[in-house]
């Protein structure tokens, strides 16, 4: 069913808004899938700060190109659903890839990260990286540990000598 100029002109700007605001895009084709498969990907992707959308094949791509994102165009054919990665590209891939991980009628087609296009393959492996705060945390106790390791070899001479002084009271204690 075709839809109006006027129409196609807000779907166009929804999409243009969900494209600058997103971090990285992932196409999936959803051939098959039911509304309650849809809907429960559309909750995996909320709970971690993204969105999931059915898209039209068209209209999304002249927003691509109008953004200057050349994806290959195998990506607009079917049925195309795109997930939009707002707050963590890794954990939107991650809880995509673990929502339709039963679903074998929904294949990877292809997203955008960081100005370049990523095949089904470097989407996998970006859905296999840790979310933001582990990797937030893994940096931090890396820097964290020389100084950790700094205060321990400064403070070990001050707990050798304060030993010595125990063991010395304690022996001139026992000879007393």
């Amino acid at each position: 069913m075709a839809i109006t100029k006027q129409r196609k002109e807000e779907v166009l700007e929804t999409y243009r808004d969900w494209l600058k605001r997103s971090q990285a895009v992932i196409l999936v084709e959803y051939t098959g899938a039911t509304m309650k498969n849809m809907d429960g990907i559309r909750s995996k992707i909320r709970e971690v700060g993204g969105e999931f959308h059915v898209v039209k094949n068209t209209l999304v791509r002249r927003v691509f190109s109008d953004n200057g994102w050349n994806l290959p165009e195998g990506y607009f054919t079917k049925s195309t659903a795109v997930s939009f990665a707002f707050t963590d590209p890794a954990a939107t891939a991650k809880a995509l890839s673990d929502a339709t991980k039963s679903m074998a009628f929904v294949k990877v087609k292809g997203g955008f990260m960081a100005g370049q296009a990523l095949n089904p393959a470097q989407v996998k492996a970006l859905s296999e990286l840790p979310p933001l705060p582990v990797v937030r945390a893994q940096l931090l106790g890396v820097l964290q540990a020389p100084a950790g390791k700094l205060v321990r070899t400064i403070a070990e001479p001050a707990r050798s000598l304060a030993s010595v002084f125990r063991a010395y009271s304690e022996k001139t204690q026992a000879a007393a």
